[in-house]
This record gives structure tokens, sequence and C-alpha cells, in this order.
């Protein structure tokens, strides 16, 4: 058994919501995704399985749509708009991305539906809250909307910024939409009543701008983005450093503890380089400080150099170790960094691995392909999944729905 087994989730097909039924089926819903005649529009996403450009084999469609099944409806037509509504009506979740406006093309209306049935949890993602026109839109304008995009980029601010890839303001979006019917379906079993979710991805774009909005807002200070490290208003230390294999690593924050100093200069010595490590003499000293605050560094010249000594420790035995070893030891010693992976390699590593986190997915010709899994794991109800639907494979519902 698994978490939401039980539970019906209706989506109205949209490349914008899609992660959030995804989500809902992998931990169990029955997830309908309905579909326009032809098939829903992602489907035509590359790149595709083998290269070949078929619906069927969207690479896109199938990362987004695992755990659901496919039915096709037409609102034009009048005998699917009257599926449509006892689809929805037999539903404990809707989840759509057209507004008010977009839902009254296709005739459907939240609030009389929400009425005829009180257990129904409606939720809306769309550009800025559901009574609000929805204005064209891409993953791209939602991110730069909403600022994460001014946050993201390099150190030379006259070079434009650059967007994170992924399609991370949908995710944002839809991640608030999973956590909130979470809450509402909670509520709703003392209750016994639904309720409309109107999520706002603009918003939950700005929500993850870290303290770049608060900054503003409170001091009218402007932060700055910088390489691989958090916007600030004033300058940070640079984090990445190339290894002896190539690869690169983000130290992180460097020691600042005296057990920290004591275990890089032991890994040192270990390692046979201490009279080749130029800054081996600072690291002693730092055993006069039990801890080094960052906020004291100007007002203490020697935890100054200390401090440094650690971060030009750390570049020094990446000159002599691979990415994966020094991440690995550092980690080892409780200092946080991250070797930066391809795709591939993050497939590869052996935590993951060991997590069950790359999953063999059995496609509807009985092929196999490897997908990301969970990034969670539940003990007592574990989480699954399947391929995605082909178009219209579930049409079948239909017929239940409409018998006597």
């Amino acid at each position: 058994m698994r978490v939401l087994d039980g539970l019906r989730v209706v989506e109205l097909a949209d490349e914008r919501t899609a992660l959030a039924g995804k989500l809902l089926g992998d931990m169990g819903a029955e997830v309908i995704v309905v579909e326009p005649p032809g098939g829903a529009t992602s489907r035509g996403f590359g790149p595709f399985a083998n290269d070949v450009d078929d619906p069927e084999r969207s690479l896109w469609w199938w990362h987004y749509n695992t755990s659901k099944r496919s039915v096709v409806l037409d609102p034009s037509d009048e005998r699917d708009r009257s599926d449509l509504r006892a689809l929805v009506l037999s539903a404990d979740v809707v989840i759509e991305g057209l507004g008010i406006d977009g839902l009254a093309a296709i005739g459907l209306d939240a609030g009389e539906l929400c009425g005829q049935n009180e257990r129904l949890i409606w939720t809306s993602i769309t550009h800025s809250g559901r009574a609000n026109p929805q204005p064209p839109m891409t993953d791209l304008t939602i991110l730069a909307e909403g600022g994460p995009v001014w946050s993201c980029g390099y150190d030379d601010q006259s070079i434009p910024p650059v967007r994170g890839g992924g399609n991370q303001g949908f995710h944002t979006g839809c991640h608030y939409a999973v956590a909130s019917i979470l809450i509402a379906l909670y509520w709703r079993e003392d209750s016994g009543r639904g309720q409309i979710v109107d999520v706002s991805m603009l918003a939950a774009a700005n929500a993850t701008t870290e303290f770049a909005t608060l900054w503003w807002l409170n001091a009218e200070v402007e932060i700055y983005r910088q390489t691989g490290r958090h916007a600030h208003h004033s300058p940070t230390e640079w984090t990445q450093i190339e290894c002896s294999d190539g690869r690169w690593l983000n130290t992180g924050v460097p020691p600042r503890r005296k057990a920290e100093f004591q275990a890089l200069r032991s890994w040192v010595d270990q390692l046979g380089l201490t009279d080749a490590c130029p800054t081996y003499s600072l690291l002693e000293l730092g055993d006069q400080y039990e801890q080094i605050s960052i906020l004291s560094l100007d007002e203490d010249p020697l935890a100054a150099e200390v401090f440094q000594a650690g971060r030009a420790t750390i570049e020094f035995l990446a000159q002599h170790l691979g990415a994966q070893d020094l991440f690995e030891g550092l980690q080892g010693m409780g200092m946080a960094c991250g070797v930066i992976n391809s795709p591939e390699e993050m497939m590869a590593d052996p935590h993951f691995i060991a997590r069950g986190f790359p999953v063999e997915i059995e496609g509807a010709d009985g092929s196999a392909y490897t997908a990301p899994g969970a990034p969670y794991l539940f003990g007592a109800t574990p989480w699954a999944t399947r391929r995605a639907p082909l178009v219209g494979e579930d049409q079948g519902l239909l017929d239940e729905l409409r018998a006597p």
C-alpha cells in the first residue's frame, strides 16, 4: 500500500502543472490526465527516445507523466463535455493551470463543481492567481518575472543573468501545490470538506529568491549574482576549484573550527604532503580557535589568515586529488562541499544507487529505460512508479462513469 492509495486526481493536461500530478501518482494516487484529441501538446516536446520523432516517445512526456492514466476528451463535443464533468465530480483532487477564463472555455466552473462535490479539492496552478488573466508564459518568463534569474549568473555584472534549467519555475509552483494539496487532504479528514487551492507560480518563484526580496523590501539594498554562490549585496569568496582529474568541486564554507583544522592537517600528513603544503604552519595556528566567526574576520587579522589558510589548503589538495576523493575526504571530516556531477555521474553515484534512486521502468513495448526515482523513502508506504500512459490508453474509465 502506498500513502495516497484510494485517492483519485484529475489533471487537465498542461506542461506547467504536470509535475504535481506525477508526484501524487508516484505516491499512489490514481491520476487521470485529460488530453485533447491527438494528445497533449507536451507529447511533442523533444528529445525523443532513439531519436524517433513520435508523440509516444517524448522523453519529456515519459518523465512528467509517470504513474498516470490517460483519457482523451474534446470539450467542444457535448458528450465529452458531460464526461469531463462526471470525471471531475468523481475526483478527490483536480489540478489545472487554466484559470477562471480558461475553465469557462471548456465548460467548467470550480465553484459550481466544488458545490456539487463538497469533498473536492480544486487546485489551480497559474501565472499570478486563478482570478487574474493568464498571460503568455514560459518557464523562463516565470523565473525572470519572479526574481530568481536576477540572482543567477556570474560575478561579472556586465554579463546577462543566467536562467536555471530544468523547468524550475514550473517545478516550484508544483511543489507548493502538492504541499498545499496534502494539507487540504489532512484538513478534509476532520472537516469532511474540500476547498479551492490557488497557487501563483509568480509568487512561488519570488519566494525562492532567498533573501533578495527581503533585502530590497527592508533596506532597499540590491543583491548581486555571484558565480556558483549565494547572491549577496557584497562580494564573497570564490568557491569553485578544479581538481587534478579535471573535474570541479564547490568548497562551500571552508574550515572554521579547531577540530576541522586538525583533521585537515592530519590528512595532509597522511598524504605525505606536509613539506609541500605552503599553508601548513597556519593550519597549526587553527588550534587556537574553537571556532572562527566569519563576522569577526576584520577585527582579528590572524583569524582571517587562518581562515583563508583552510580554503587555500583545500585548493592545494585539489592539485593532488581527484574531485570525488577530495569530496569524500572533506565530507568525512564534516565539511560541507559538493563535487560537481554531470547527469550520468550523478546517476552512477554509489550513494544514489544504494538508495535505489535510478529506477528501471518498463515501456509500452516491453523494453526498459532508466529514470530518476524518488528523493524520499517511506518505511511503511513504499514509493513506486510505472511508465507514462499512451494517448487515451484508459478510455475505458469513461465507460465506467457512464454505467448506471
